[in-house]
Order: C-alpha cells, then structure tokens, then sequence
C-alpha cells in the first residue's frame, strides 16, 4: 500500500515528465517556425518571366532575411515605376563582394533577375550591374551561379 508520501513524489515525478514533454514540443514548434515562414523561390517568383530594368537606386534596404532594392524605371510609356527588388542575404552578398556602400541611391543599375508571381513591380534579383561597370550576383533564392 502507498503512503501520501509516496503518492506526491510520483505525482511529482509526473508533473516534471509532463511539463518537459510539453516544454520539448513547444521548443520544436518554435525551432520550426522561421522554416515554414520562409519562402521558396517558386512560392513567390516565375522562372519563366526574366526580367532586365535599367533604372535609379531610390532605397537600398541591408536587413535579414533579404536584402532589398527600389529602382525607379521608366516604363514604355515613360511612366516611372518604383520596382522592389529582393536580393540575397547581407552575409551572402559580403561573400559575393557587396558591401554597404556597393550600391547608394542614385546610382543607375541594371538589374536582371525574374518577376513576381503575383505583384507586377517585384521582382527577384539575380544580378546587378552596378554604376562603375562591375557585375555582382545578387544571392538570388534562384541563383546557381553566374549567368551565360
């Protein structure tokens, strides 16, 4: 036969496997979060839309988890459109040759990159020919490697 005793250290035993059990499936819950927030590149752009603007840098945005560019191009009409284009990760482009200071409003570039799927002035970068000439990949969720 048990005694009280006995009785509220297993129950207490109990209690801790429970609340680790609950605290371990909470800690995978929230481990696996910023994985499904993150997004394909087929999730939000179509490969078979390339897309090649030439325009003037208006924002330059270095932040996780992509870095980003607003290029204002003109359109067929002469209309200037603001596009918003997503690059790689700041780590990914410093180790691609980017720095902070590749790329200043006002400097014209040429971005080639892919379309949204479903917004028509956002794009995906894939490269970017920068003001002085050079050529940098932009990390592109897409890119395998520098184009033909």
């Amino acid at each position: 036969m048990l005694t009280a005793e006995q009785g509220g250290r297993g129950s207490a035993q109990m209690n801790a496997k429970a609340m680790f059990v609950l605290a371990a499936s909470v800690g995978l819950i929230v481990a696996a979060i910023p994985i499904y927030a993150h997004h394909s590149f087929d999730a939000e752009y179509d490969r078979n839309k390339p897309l090649t603007v030439t325009g003037t840098v208006t924002k330059v945005e270095w932040t996780n988890p992509h870095a980003r560019i607003y290029v204002d191009v003109k359109d067929e009409s002469g209309k200037v459109v603001n596009w918003d284009f997503e690059l790689g990760p700041p780590n990914g482009l410093m180790r691609r040759g980017w720095t902070r200071n590749s790329l200043k409003q006002g400097h014209v570039v040429t971005v080639n990159g892919f379309h949204s799927k479903t917004e028509p002035h956002i794009g995906n970068a894939r490269s970017v020919k920068l003001s002085d000439g050079r050529q940098v990949f932009a990390g592109s969720s897409f890119d395998v490697g520098p184009t033909q």
